[in-house]
């Protein structure tokens, strides 16, 4: 068999391109990158992933750029020059064309259904680039403490997961709980994958222990409680986690001997896209474990002289 020598330099150019959004993506720097003549970089990047690479690089710069927008408070110029356009006009421009909104529209109202469909082949293309040979991943089973957390569930299409995500972000600064001074938690109640978009549910939750006040987000009290839990740390995109959580399930459960806890999958984020590279985020995967059930103790057995 034949060593593919392309995957290796093309999966190189991504994890490039991924960290450094703000900087020059030419062909002939990719090509230095990949190590691969730019006479023929260009085209073996079309061929396996379907997109042109300038096409590639646009998706994400605009994809970040719509994060920030609907999540950040950076300033629509400050956006546009990351992004790579020379004026906010160009910027908005390149914007509406892939959401269908000017930038200032999609800040106030975000409409996300149109928004995942112009970034499906983006998804499509992450897919492509996952390591066909698993990677080994370490897990590591911990005592996890009973932690009281603001919550806010979304319920509903997982398409719309933003409107919630923003409103939760509301809250957090209305009561200034940024990331920094408040664990960010997600509770993965269902996989979107065998679950229909209405009865879709996902917990936003960040650290806090005290009453809650009525609010318009929905936010209230609640506690992830305290049991082991297998952790498992994921570096990267949040287009894998559903792999890795299934690796989980089917690897390392069934191997480990252990048996899940009456509680649902859950994260902690530790670094945050697009604060960081989508390449850099870092979240700990937790499957909650059940407490081992101690061996029966057993009586010692007399023994008797003959």
């Amino acid at each position: 068999m034949r060593h593919d020598t392309a995957s290796p330099r093309l999966d190189k150019a991504l994890a490039y391109i991924d960290a450094h959004l703000d900087a020059d993506l030419s062909l002939e720097r990719l090509s230095r990158v990949a190590a691969c003549s730019r006479f023929h970089f260009h085209r073996l990047f079309r061929a396996r992933f379907g997109l042109s690479l300038h096409q590639y690089v646009r998706l994400c710069r605009l994809r970040r750029a719509g994060e920030r927008l609907a999540f950040r408070r950076c300033s629509v110029l400050d956006i546009a020059l990351d992004s790579g356009y020379r004026s906010p006009e160009a910027f908005a421009r390149a914007f509406r064309q892939a959401s269908g909104q000017t930038p200032s529209a999609f800040r106030r109202r975000p409409r996300w259904l149109p928004w995942h469909q112009h970034f499906h082949a983006l998804f499509q293309l992450r897919s492509l680039s996952m390591p066909s040979r698993p990677i080994p991943f370490a897990v590591d089973i911990v005592d996890f403490p009973a932690t009281p957390v603001a919550l806010l569930e979304h319920r509903g299409d997982p398409a719309l997961m933003g409107d919630s995500l923003r409103d939760f972000i509301a809250w957090r600064r209305e009561n200034r709980l940024p990331p920094s001074a408040a664990a960010t938690y997600n509770l993965l109640y269902e996989d979107p994958e065998n679950c229909a978009p209405a009865d879709y549910r996902f917990g936003l939750c960040a650290a806090f222990d005290g009453p809650i006040a009525a609010n318009r987000q929905g936010v209230r009290a609640a506690q992830i409680p305290a049991g082991r839990c297998a952790r498992l740390r994921h570096i990267g995109s949040d287009d894998a986690l559903a792999t890795v959580a299934r690796r989980l399930y089917v690897e390392w459960l069934p191997a480990s001997g252990e048996t899940p806890r009456d509680f649902p999958l859950f994260l902690q984020r530790i670094r945050f896209y697009p604060d960081v590279a989508e390449n850099e985020a870092v979240c700990d995967l937790f499957l909650p474990l059940q407490t081992p059930t101690p061996a029966p103790k057993i009586d010692s057995i007399p023994t008797f002289k003959q």
